[in-house]
């Protein structure tokens, strides 16, 4: 994270912050650092009981291993149950065979009799117990073995259970707007709940084809229906101002139309490029932020010199793969709404990339204006403006943050804001780097 604190951006490198456009170096932006990842070392950690320890190791194992443990933990209990039963059945079966004594005792005496009878149970009991004995050892010794490749053939069943599964993932994973017409699970086999979900996938994969072309067709449409009329608004008002027999009112009210039709434009231009930003990118180059950002701040350092707001560059290189036509309009879109939401008079703004812990960050953060805590999540949702209706479209369409965060989550990246002390706001595009 780069802490709106931080200082390390300037001089990491052996670089010297750019700075807008005056050469002073000015102080970092203040205020709480913003934090969109995992909690920072030496967070305080909650301690968890026993059973939650428990839950949360058995959350981590896959369904594969669980099934394959299910199919095992029921064979060991099916082959016990089935062991114990044999061994009640062997020993009963010992004690109902179990033969008299083999010779004739009548003339015996009692007493050698009672005592050559109480022997021969000794022996009975002796032997019933020595082959239960035998019998529960080598048995489950057979069970162990067996038990071990129950697991194994238990795993590869699991496995070849999870195949359409593992199929619907990869169909899902190579899905995009381009694709997304002739990529089907079409799963074959039997009719059973599987193949019934692949199936219902696929009819959802045709529903969303339609969808995606529908959007697409629109888009294009609107693209020409819309600015076409305005670009023959525009160009009738010029004519009409460029007449030098024009009154005064009339020029008047062709300077005021003129800037009504450039907002519509604006707004137009805007809402086309967030429906584009809102689909899966198409275009996807290996891309350097700091090329991305040396360039919006060099388109936009004239309206920052015009505005008298000091723009500082604090730049190191950090790559990623996406859009670069979309990335680059992300990080303009930043500086141009910290450029417009400014103090009237020796406004500053900040601009840093660079990879810290591991993400790739662009922050931009500007002085300003209070902006509560409560507003600032607002602030990405389409035609919100802080303190402002939504008919006042003096600085913008409002579509400034909404197309960043459309870009940012394009990008498989987050983007957060928190306000800035004395004024202004720290916004934090956090990426997946290259």
């Amino acid at each position: 994270m780069i802490s709106p604190h931080s200082e390390r951006g300037a001089g990491r490198g052996g670089r010297q912050a750019a700075v807008f456009p005056v050469n002073v170096q000015a102080p970092p932006p203040t205020g709480p650092p913003v934090w969109d990842g995992p909690p920072p070392p030496g967070a305080t950690q909650v301690s968890r009981t026993p059973i939650e320890r428990l839950q949360a190791v058995v959350d981590r194992i896959s369904i594969r291993w669980r099934l394959t443990i299910t199919y095992g933990v029921l064979f060991f209990m099916a082959g016990a149950l089935l062991l114990f039963v044999i061994y009640l059945i062997v020993g009963s079966v010992m004690d109902s065979v179990w033969p008299e004594i083999p010779f004739n005792l009548d003339s015996w005496p009692a007493a050698v009799v009672a005592k050559a009878e109480q022997d021969w149970k000794w022996y009975q009991h002796a032997a019933v117990y020595e082959v239960g004995k035998e019998l529960l050892s080598r048995s489950l010794l057979a069970l162990l073995g067996v038990g071990v490749l129950a697991i194994i053939i238990g795993y590869l069943v699991a496995d070849r259970a999870l195949k359409p599964i593992q199929q619907m993932t990869a169909t899902a994973r190579k899905l995009s707007d381009s694709t997304l017409a002739h990529e089907r699970i079409d799963l074959k086999g039997p009719d059973d709940e599987l193949k019934e979900l692949a199936d219902t996938f696929d009819a959802m994969l045709t529903r969303l084809n339609v969808a995606f072309d529908t959007q697409r067709r629109f888009v294009g449409n609107a693209s020409h229906e819309l600015r076409t009329p305005l670009t023959i608004n525009r160009t009738v008002l010029e004519i009409a101002l460029g007449d030098p027999e024009a009154s005064e009112d009339l020029k008047a009210l062709g300077r005021t139309l003129l800037e009504v039709n450039a907002r519509n434009e604006q707004l137009i231009e805007g809402l086309l490029l967030l429906a584009r930003s809102e689909r899966e990118l198409t275009v996807r180059k290996p891309v350097d932020v700091k090329d991305v950002a040396e360039t919006a701040v060099e388109q936009l350092a004239p309206r920052a010199e015009e505005a008298g707001v000091t723009v500082t560059a604090e730049l190191q290189s950090a790559h990623t793969v996406g859009d670069p036509v979309l990335l680059e309009r992300c990080v303009s879109n930043l500086v141009e709404n910290a450029i417009k939401h400014n103090l009237p008079d020796a406004g500053r703004l900040w601009v840093r990339t660079g990879m810290v812990e591991g993400a790739l960050i662009v922050q931009v953060a500007n002085t300003g204006p209070h902006v509560p805590a409560y507003e600032v999540n607002g602030l990405f949702e389409p035609f919100r403006r802080l303190n402002a209706e939504r008919v006042d479209s003096s600085k913008g369409a409002g579509l400034g943050l909404s197309i960043v965060r459309a870009v940012v989550r394009a990008h498989g990246g987050n983007v957060t804001a928190v306000p800035r002390d004395g004024g202004g706001l720290v916004v934090t595009v956090r990426l997946q780097p290259r």
